[in-house]
């Protein structure tokens, strides 16, 4: 009975959001329908952190009068609870096709919008004993790839199996070994693919880089700077910014068990879920996303825009 009465207050609050969200679409004064804020649950990908619990959901509360709920994660693991019903948010972002395709065969979607991209880069610790010499590789005065194998180096990244930014630490690796034809890179710099000594949830990554119990770690262009942290900016061709890597490169494979991806580029996509409770307030969010006053918070935070990117659809 409990969870009927749950699924009914949802229901009424999605009912109102659609008068709430039918006068933003309209340019009605949205306070004529609504003197409160309207729920909004969004999972997204966990390196959005900084961005959407700050900014995004201060303007969201501000010029959409809802007040977001977020749930971040690797959006692998995301997509995988949604899936099997774990949880039922009204809107899914991720990093990179891959989850969203996930989405789209559970039928769970109908389509997603691109709403910016990023690159990969890699972190460092000003509190590093290595932070002079990984300084030098951010200065193009030494090889970054020949620094992360200095022996004592402590290299940080997520898991691949959740996250797609602890896949693509791997592709870039991958990719730098097969242009520098450096064959045993891979192996020099991030060992196996599941590392237990280099393998961290996101946040704490980002705090032990903070900290020096890191000295260097894979991450977006869009994430040092929320932390204060120097990085190092990767060449074009292997920090998976191009649309076409996989295309490119059809030659590199992770493998992992029976699972098995390819690069893909890193392009942040939005979604409402056929299942949402507040569908209407789903689209005009993704459709605010997409709009002038968030592209430009996105920039605030270092964020890239979707350029040609094209919308996904089963």
């Amino acid at each position: 009975m409990r969870f009927s009465s749950t699924i009914r207050r949802r229901e009424l609050l999605a009912r109102s959001i659609a008068l709430a969200a039918g006068a933003a679409l309209s340019g009605l004064p949205r306070g004529l329908f609504a003197s409160e804020l309207i729920t909004l649950d969004v999972a997204y990908a966990g390196s959005m952190g900084s961005l959407m619990e700050g900014p995004i959901k201060a303007a969201a509360a501000q010029t959409l009068k809802m007040e977001m709920r977020g749930r971040a994660q690797g959006s692998t693991a995301l997509a995988q609870l949604i899936v099997g019903e774990n949880i039922r948010p009204d809107v899914f972002i991720c990093v990179t096709p891959g989850p969203m395709l996930t989405i789209f065969r559970a039928g769970k979607a109908g389509s997603a919008r691109p709403i910016a991209h990023t690159e990969m880069v890699i972190a460092y610790s000003p509190k590093s004993k290595f932070a002079a010499k990984l300084h030098d590789a951010a200065e193009g005065k030494a090889r970054w790839w020949e620094v992360l194998q200095e022996p004592g180096l402590r290299f940080g990244r997520t898991d691949p199996i959740t996250d797609p930014q602890g896949r693509n630490i791997v592709f870039t690796v991958m990719l730098a070994a097969k242009i520098y034809q450096q064959p045993n890179l891979m192996k020099k710099i991030l060992g196996p693919a599941l590392n237990e000594q280099q393998i961290f949830t996101e946040p704490m990554v980002q705090a032990r880089l903070q900290s020096g119990e890191l000295d260097a770690a894979s991450a977006y262009k869009i994430q040092p700077g929320s932390f204060n942290l120097p990085y190092i900016v990767l060449p074009k061709e292997i920090n998976l910014s191009g649309p076409n890597v996989a295309t490119e490169h059809h030659d590199i494979v992770l493998n992992i068990g029976s699972k098995g991806w390819q690069p893909e580029p890193l392009i942040y996509y939005a979604a409402v879920l056929k299942n949402a409770f507040n569908s209407r307030g789903g689209e005009a969010f993704v459709d605010w996303l997409i709009g002038p006053e968030a592209q430009a918070i996105f920039r605030r935070f270092n964020y890239d825009p979707p350029g040609a990117a094209l919308a996904l659809h089963p």
